[in-house]
């Protein structure tokens, strides 16, 4: 499925029209340039899921754990990491079978538990995204 949007806040309705089919457990790969809206539509899918704290780019910090009700939601940012094997065990403590994760740069890493869909987001002009959305 693949969907245009003209504003964040479209960017973020699209998060949260996927978050709710998400279950405990699934993994969102989020791909895209920089600045291409990845971390909105993660803003957007966690509002979905009940989490009210302020969603930011985990890029420096490579990884956040919001708490939603009844389910907690782990954003990981893996694009200053080259492989997730220099960073032993950094999938496993974010993306346990009791989360919903969201990795954004996936390319990082390779073999991850139940991906429930993986997004790419394309810059298309202006405050325009592409979207395309595929599950497996």
């Amino acid at each position: 499925m693949t969907v245009l949007t003209t504003a964040a806040e479209q960017t973020e309705l699209e998060g949260s029209r996927l978050a709710r089919r998400l279950r405990a457990g699934d993994v969102v790969l989020v791909a895209g340039d920089l600045g291409a809206g990845k971390t909105t539509f993660v803003r957007g899918a966690c509002a979905a899921l009940g989490v009210t704290d302020i969603v930011s780019s985990p890029t420096y910090a490579i990884g956040q754990v919001y708490a939603g009700p009844g389910i907690e939601v782990a954003h990981l940012d893996l694009y200053r990491i080259d492989s997730a094997a220099q960073e032993p065990g950094l999938l496993e403590d974010y993306l346990t079978p009791e989360r919903i994760g969201f990795v954004e740069w996936p390319g990082a890493a390779e073999g991850f538990a139940r991906v429930a869909a993986t997004v790419h987001i394309s810059h298309a002009g202006g405050d325009r995204r592409e979207i395309e959305i595929t599950a497996p």
